[in-house]
């Protein structure tokens, strides 16, 4: 189903943007009253709520400026994904006669706000002209105040608010929550332009959205031809405006050379399994999402001998409210050029396989699903010795009943790292992030996915598969330099977990429909999650040229990553000298502008099921037993 709108719901129409980011980031630098901040989003649909924001990693103080259309009061704080109650809302103004008020305070409920005990907020600046009330104040990422939402590395869902004159009321239709991802350690206005750029569409055109609520449509285009190297540095969507909201996501995957591709346009996971070859994710675009360029010492090569020359052209629309006649010609527009970077940059899909074998009990509050993935034969398949790879930017993704994800790393049977997490996982802000420094991976590491979902608003199984209704559970890693790993997924071993819950199945196909019949409680769900969790993981590795390995594994413990200290603030409260017009008012401020899977050892009829293109007739039967 989708997500519900509303101004105070936690899934909002924000983008997925599965691209890169930079490996050697700024780090930011501690702003003042004039600073400029590097970072803008409009909050409301109306565009009358703009905010600016900037921080420093090593202070871990983040700076906030909020320009709001009006001459009442104004509020920025940070809420939890599903209550605005416990959020923390900085509030301030400029009275008639010119003094400003200011206050770090929280919701005890949807209505009623109450002053902190701990003012932990530092003002840097308020002014009210004829248009705009501005306030501009920073803050620590972590406070000691327990009423203060901390600043993480997670999606976060900014909470703003205003009020028409200085009484200071919280009103639904002048309060709005939107997800952000606050510390994006790169700025794209940062980016070089190369001299003697290309553009290059690729698009379907015409294109009759079917009725059904999920459609996968997939062609297959050629790149560029290029007579010698260059590189892809930057994409862009190509949409109709009118369908922007049916057009739910495009990729690009890479297809091998040697891959013989059909014509024509076709459901992507239907009757016919050659429109799911290519499976080496290039880039990606979602709901939301804008043009992004790549770092300044990263490309996708194209002209070279192993360079792909044909990519799968993948757009999911949702289509949910079943409307006819409507046609779309939507695609990726591509920038190159031959001015070089120093890195051909590669992606690797890891997770969950996304098959049925993935199951997710109803009524649950919290269900952990694992990915397995041993690199130990990467170099065997690559048929070159595979370098240690730089990981410099991630994509998350699952469905509407995804909550957190995080991608561990474990070295020698030791764990090394979380390599990206986020624990306020939001459906609707699915974009490529960038991690503070690389993270390198050895070949023989093994790579965790873990995928955390709740389900209390459904009564009966999801599973596993490609539309919004069933669950995904990958995460995409962007490194440098490229091999021919497309992805490495793992999955538990489905005859086992159904045993363990009672269930007598002789085949995985058995385990999969024993699911149906479970009665599904708290106990069978704990059962289930730790039934999955413990049973041996099959894991499968896949090329770029469809060749594929089995191994198997076990899923280890994740050690969770402790909290760092909390910062005392003294901030936050309204000197003496700012009392007086002239502390904080301006007499002109500066407007700102708006600116297919593989043979499975262990599942013999479920690789049939998929060498014929069965997949939803899976799906169908298995979601009827349900």
């Amino acid at each position: 189903m989708p997500p519900t709108p509303g101004a105070m719901a936690c899934t909002l129409p924000l983008g997925l943007l599965l691209l890169t980011v930079l490996a050697a980031p700024s780090q930011g630098s501690s702003q003042g009253p004039a600073s400029r901040l590097r970072y803008s989003r409009f909050i409301d649909p109306s565009n009358a709520v703009f905010l600016r924001w900037d921080f420093d990693l090593e202070a871990e103080i983040i700076t906030f400026e909020l320009q709001v259309r009006t001459a009442g009061w104004v509020g920025l704080g940070l809420m939890n994904c599903y209550t605005s109650v416990g959020g923390d809302l900085v509030v301030g103004g400029v009275l008639p006669e010119g003094n400003v008020y200011f206050s770090d305070q929280h919701l005890v409920d949807e209505n009623t706000l109450e002053k902190d005990g701990s003012q932990d907020a530092e003002l840097l600046g308020l002014t009210e002209d004829a248009v705009y009330t501005t306030m501009r104040f920073s803050r620590p990422f972590r406070s000691c105040d327990p009423h203060d939402q901390d600043i993480t590395s997670d999606t976060m869902r900014v909470l703003a608010a205003y009020g028409l004159d200085d009484t200071v009321k919280l009103d639904r239709e002048r309060t709005f929550v939107k997800s952000i991802f606050l510390l994006q350690v790169f700025h794209p206005d940062d980016l070089d332009v190369p001299e003697n750029t290309i553009i290059h569409d690729l698009e379907i055109t015409d294109f009759l959205i079917p009725e059904d609520d999920t459609t996968y449509a997939c062609t297959f285009l050629p790149l560029p031809i290029v007579s010698k190297k260059h590189h892809i540095y930057k994409f862009e969507p190509k949409l109709m405006d009118h369908n922007e909201t049916m057009v739910h996501h495009i990729l690009l995957y890479a297809c091998g050379n040697a891959s013989a591709l059909p014509t024509g346009i076709s459901d992507c996971y239907g009757a016919d399994p050659a429109f799911s070859l290519c499976s080496q994710v290039v880039v990606g675009w979602a709901i939301g999402g804008t043009s992004y360029q790549f770092p300044d010492d990263v490309g996708i090569s194209i002209g070279m001998p192993l360079d792909p020359q044909w990519v799968r052209l993948e757009i999911h629309y949702s289509n949910f409210h079943n409307l006819a006649g409507v046609y779309d010609s939507s695609g990726v527009r591509m920038y190159y050029s031959a001015q070089l970077r120093k890195h051909d940059m590669g992606v690797l899909q890891l997770g969950f396989l996304t098959f049925p074998i993935h199951f997710i009990p109803p009524g649950a509050e919290s269900f952990l699903s694992y990915g397995l993935c041993k690199t130990e034969k990467f170099e065997e398949m690559n048929g070159a010795p595979v370098p240690d790879i730089q990981v410099f930017g991630y994509l998350l993704h699952t469905h509407l009943a995804g909550r957190a994800l995080q991608a561990v790393q474990y070295r020698n049977g030791t764990q090394l790292r979380t390599i990206c997490k986020d624990d306020s996982y939001d459906f609707n802000l699915q974009e490529t992030r960038d991690l503070p420094h690389p993270v390198e991976i050895k070949p023989g590491d093994e790579l965790l996915v873990e995928c955390h979902y709740q389900t209390l608003d459904r009564d009966s199984l999801t599973f596993g598969g490609p539309s919004t209704i069933n669950e995904m559970c990958l995460i995409f890693l962007f490194y440098y330099p490229r091999n021919n790993i497309s992805s490495c997924m793992g999955y538990p071993d489905i005859i086992s977990v159904a045993h363990e819950l009672g269930e007598e199945v002789s085949d995985s196909m058995e385990g999969m429909m024993a699911m149906n019949n479970v009665e599904w409680t708290p106990e069978s769900i704990r059962t289930a999650e730790k039934a999955c969790k413990e049973v041996q993981q099959m894991v499968i590795i896949k090329t770029i040229d469809e060749m594929v390995e089995n191994t198997t594994g076990w899923i280890p413990e994740i050690i969770p990553t402790p909290r760092g200290p909390c910062l005392e603030s003294s901030g936050g409260k309204v000197e003496p000298q700012d009392e007086t017009p002239a502390g904080f008012r301006a007499a002109v401020p500066t407007p700102l502008s708006a600116s297919g899977t593989a043979a499975l050892s262990h599942l013999p009829l479920a690789a049939l099921l998929l060498g014929q293109g069965a997949f939803s007739w899976l799906l169908a039967t298995l979601q009827a037993g349900a």
